[in-house]
């Protein structure tokens, strides 16, 4: 369920959202590659708060944070002055982080080999990776092989890596069966895990890659404890993708902080900086770090644009508000509030099959029918036509399109990831408008 993750629909030029319409001359001559070439772009020429402002004067409500990065909304200017404070005493240094959302999971795949030829007892044999299907972990060769989402890895199948494996997702809406207990189902998980890792060879696997909160799903008490209590048996790393999920979206800065389980490397992105400069990390546990700095005191990877100040200040300025503003806290009653309308408003929609988050990440998935779960056909590409029906001027709302979720091509839901400062009276309007969006495309 990676395909959830927006960039399968937002435009190369990021102060852009599009609308379905033939290009005109002008557009069709621009130097600038949108991502929907026969698709005219909606111009973005501002931001206030929880709103996105167009060059003719529309309001659209994102409900979105464009793709869950822009948690403080738009045009806080307290992260203004600390770009600019930061912009005047140096622009550029190089320096070792991450600054872009693939990088920090292609160097979390590089530590987690590089760890292995650094324990005491080196393990050059540690070379596989397991992941889940439907999952999206970024775009450079080394993620889209660790992700599974199909539509993204399907021309570069040929080059991409023979090491990575995937088992199933934590789905329980299509994955959990009839009469199937919680505890069941994430036993018949972590058995797949296990006999993964069997088939394998236990002393093969290097590590166990997984978004916590995949697609908007949170996990099921108990699940993520016992995918690493796996790990651990056999000695592999345990690595959480929290680029989407992370970074307070769902009431706590880190979302396995609501789980019993503690990952050995984690990513970040979205949240950290809210948009405000192109910025992700890759935090480490302490063994890691310690293994080694007592090997080669070095970690073997660097990109140009590592610890770049400005967008370092701004995700620093970004994080003192989050915590200075209490938004942590609103985003768990925001949350439960969004949750709670989108159930009294939805959950009886004869296409709304399931509804599911939490904190102030959400998801509604669609569906033909609610007794079969029978999805739509991708030929009616239903939340595209969700997206661009909500940029219509009598909704004015942004609603975040996903496909392939049910399978990896099937499957059509859209995301809900409002700012950290959402208010009740935006929660209300987000629930009436994305109700009537769904009223109009689909009765």
């Amino acid at each position: 369920m990676g395909d959830y993750q927006p960039e399968i629909i937002a435009p190369l030029a990021t102060a852009t959202v599009e609308k379905a319409a033939e290009p005109t001359v002008a557009e069709a001559q621009s130097g600038v590659l949108y991502r929907q070439l026969r698709q005219k772009p909606l111009n973005i020429v501002g931001g206030r708060g929880s709103y996105l402002l167009t060059d003719d004067g529309l309001e659209i409500l994102d409900a979105t944070c464009g793709a869950a990065v822009s948690c403080l909304g738009h045009s806080d200017e307290r992260v203004h002055a600390a770009i600019l404070e930061q912009l005047k005493k140096i622009p550029y240094c190089y320096s070792l982080y991450f600054t872009n959302r693939t990088e920090a999971v292609e160097a979390a795949i590089k530590m987690a080999i590089q760890y292995f030829t650094e324990v005491p007892v080196p393990q050059p044999k540690r070379i596989n990776f397991i992941s889940r299907k439907q999952s999206y972990h970024g775009n450079t060769l080394g993620s889209l092989a660790v992700g599974h989402h199909v539509a993204r890895r399907a021309i570069y199948e040929g080059i991409m890596s023979k090491n990575i494996h995937h088992v199933s997702q934590c789905y329980p809406y299509r994955g959990m069966m009839a009469n199937e207990s919680v505890k069941s189902y994430v036993g018949r998980l972590a058995q797949e895990l296990e006999d993964e890792f069997q088939r394998l060879g236990p002393d093969t696997v290097c590590a166990f890659v997984a978004e916590t909160m995949a697609g908007s799903v949170p996990p099921l008490p108990g699940y993520l404890k016992a995918m690493k209590e796996v790990c651990d048996r056999h000695g592999a790393l345990f690595i959480l993708d929290e680029v989407m999920s992370g970074m307070g979206r769902t009431g706590t800065l880190h979302a396995w902080e609501q789980e019993d389980v503690v990952p050995d490397l984690q990513t970040i992105a979205k949240g950290l900086g809210a948009g405000y400069a192109p910025i992700a990390g890759l935090l480490i546990n302490r063994h890691v770090v310690d293994t080694l700095t007592k090997g080669t005191g070095a970690f073997a990877h660097g990109q140009t644009y590592q610890g770049h100040p400005v967008s370092c200040a701004a995700a620093y300025k970004v994080q003192r508000i989050i915590q200075e503003d209490n938004l942590l806290e609103n985003v768990r009653a925001m949350g439960e509030y969004l949750g709670q309308l989108l159930h009294e408003r939805l959950a009886n929609h004869p296409h709304v099959g399931d509804i599911r988050g939490r904190g102030l990440f959400w998801a509604l998935e669609f569906v033909q029918d609610k007794n079969t779960k029978q999805p739509f056909p991708p030929s009616r590409a239903l939340a595209w036509a969700l997206h661009t029906t909500g940029l219509k001027p009598q909704h004015s709302i942004s609603l975040m399109p996903g496909n392939g979720g049910a399978d990896g091509i099937n499957g059509d839901h859209i995301i809900l990831a409002p700012p950290y400062t959402t208010t009740r009276a935006e929660v209300d309007l987000i629930v009436d408008r994305t109700a009537r969006v769904i009223q109009e495309v689909l009765g």
